[in-house]
């Protein structure tokens, strides 16, 4: 199967927007696939729209996804998910909960301040506490709102 960022991203940006992430989850027989899609001038209904159009007629010819899939496209709001180090470099300075793969100096879960990002590593402080975890380790990263 191709790299669905890949294919996925010129045909988003072509359509005005950024493609700022990819879940892909399995519901019964079927699967859901969201794209998450950011602007500078911010997401509308007709954004997700177009962008929905533009995509659907890609996946149509190109058939990357086996099987039956749901694709749904939406902004990623305020406590946005972060897929790469460089989206949470974004961020720095301001709050983030990830999801670890296993646990690290006892905790699955951390919520702290994205001190800095060096390459794959991110240094969070928890609570006074400067941890650095590696993106592998990252199971799911999304922003605190404000």
């Amino acid at each position: 199967m191709k790299d669905l960022g890949a294919l996925l991203s010129p045909v988003v940006a072509d359509a005005g927007c950024e493609l700022w992430g990819i879940e892909r989850f399995r519901r019964g027989h079927r699967s859901l696939l969201r794209l998450y899609i950011d602007s500078g001038r911010g997401v509308t209904l007709a954004d997700c729209e177009r962008v929905s159009r533009a995509v659907t007629g890609m996946l149509d010819v190109e058939d990357p996804i086996r099987g039956p899939y749901d694709l749904e496209v939406s902004s990623p709001g305020m406590d946005r998910p972060l897929f790469s180090p460089a989206q949470v470099q974004r961020y720095v300075g301001n709050e983030v909960r990830l999801r670890l793969r296993m646990k690290l100096q006892g905790h699955r879960q951390l919520t702290g301040t994205v001190e800095r990002v060096d390459a794959d590593v991110l240094v969070i402080n928890m609570l006074g506490t400067s941890m650095e975890v590696k993106w592998d380790m990252v199971e799911k990263a999304r922003l605190v709102p404000q």
